[in-house]
């Protein structure tokens, strides 16, 4: 099964220019946050089995994709003296250490495929663990209640109100999770890496005012199931920038038409009848409605006929449109503070 990792979507978008001290320090700390803080190995020096499937398949995954039998050998041997001869010791490295190892391996060629490399890894370990904690999360809490319930005997010391117990256990998992991800963002700035996870990638960013009061938050809030195809849309526009691949305004306004729609199918003002994004501005903008108000609608709609329209359709014999990369930048965030604002308003 193909997987999208770090390495392969920035392939042809140079990032990093050398290797020195600063990313030495970046891939231990990264390599921490994930073997320490979301899957440890050990716990009070037995493996935890669950953690071992993890690391064996994360190793698994990013060998295959890098086109590696295995990350670094597996197998390692040391001579010792016994019964006064030579004698040659053969052990089997386990799979965090083998993960370890590659990430502390010395650099011996580009230093930006270096790194891409084992962010990937960190990429990989991170999505994973968001991806489980999703997964738990969508059980109501009533079936586990039943679960636990049918567990209860006398000697289980189980807490009275097993609902309140499994909301607290949730937030509390889910807490700790955001605060790995805002560590390893500031890791990354520490670095001077202008990279940032969010959502289960590793994407290039942009730095300062708009990375803090526009890309951190939008991403927050697009971690519902409900705006997967708000996510995916504008996560393939900035790819598209960062790689100078072909119209990625164009998915930054797909972006923000699905959640337009959203919003209008989720308030109930839908009606069936619409032909296009106008139509569904005009359900938020309406006198009964007043999601956004008419100066609103006007930017909308201008965004979508200027933007949105000439990307979306064929030129015909006109010329084909084109945007500057300094347009492309303006569209996307255009979309994405566009997508907060109107997300929040609910």
């Amino acid at each position: 099964m193909l997987i999208d990792i770090f390495a392969r979507r920035y392939e042809s978008t140079a990032i990093f220019r050398s290797f020195d001290d600063r990313d030495k320090r970046l891939i231990v700390q990264s390599f921490r946050i994930l073997s320490e803080d979301l899957f440890p190995y050990y716990d009070d020096g037995k493996e935890i089995a669950y953690n071992v499937e993890i690391w064996t398949r994360l190793h698994r995954e990013l060998s295959r994709e890098l086109g590696l039998i295995e990350l670094a050998p597996q197998w390692y041997s040391y001579n010792i003296k016994w019964n006064g001869n030579d004698t040659i010791q053969t052990h089997k490295n386990t799979m965090i250490k083998i993960c370890e190892n590659w990430m502390n391996q010395p650099i011996s060629g580009s230093p930006d495929v270096h790194i891409k490399d084992r962010i990937s890894l960190i990429e990989l370990g991170f999505r994973l663990r968001e991806n489980q904690i999703a997964t738990r999360h969508s059980k109501p809490v009533s079936v586990i209640e039943k679960t636990l319930a049918s567990l209860r005997r006398a000697d289980l010391n189980l807490p009275k109100d097993q609902i309140q117990a499994v909301h607290r256990m949730r937030e509390q998992e889910l807490s700790d999770f955001r605060s790995s991800v805002e560590e390893l963002n500031a890791r990354f700035t520490q670095a001077g890496y202008p990279i940032n996870y969010h959502n289960g990638y590793i994407q290039i960013s942009n730095e300062g005012l708009v990375q803090k009061e526009v890309e951190s938050p939008f991403w927050l809030i697009l971690s519902s199931p409900i705006w997967k195809n708000v996510d995916h849309d504008m996560k393939e526009a900035l790819d598209l920038r960062d790689s100078n691949g072909r119209d990625p305004a164009f998915y930054a306004a797909r972006a923000l038409e699905s959640t337009i729609k959203i919003i209008s199918e989720q308030k109930g003002w839908t009606h069936g009848k619409e032909k296009g994004a106008h139509n569904y501005i005009d359900n938020l903008a309406s006198k009964e409605n007043s999601f956004i108000t008419p100066w609103e609608a006007i930017l909308l709609k201008e965004f979508f006929t200027k933007i949105r329209n000439p990307l979306g359709h064929g030129p015909g014999s006109a010329e084909m449109p084109v945007l500057s990369r300094e347009q492309t930048q303006f569209a996307i965030e255009f979309a994405m503070i566009w997508i907060k604002y109107l997300v929040v308003r609910m």
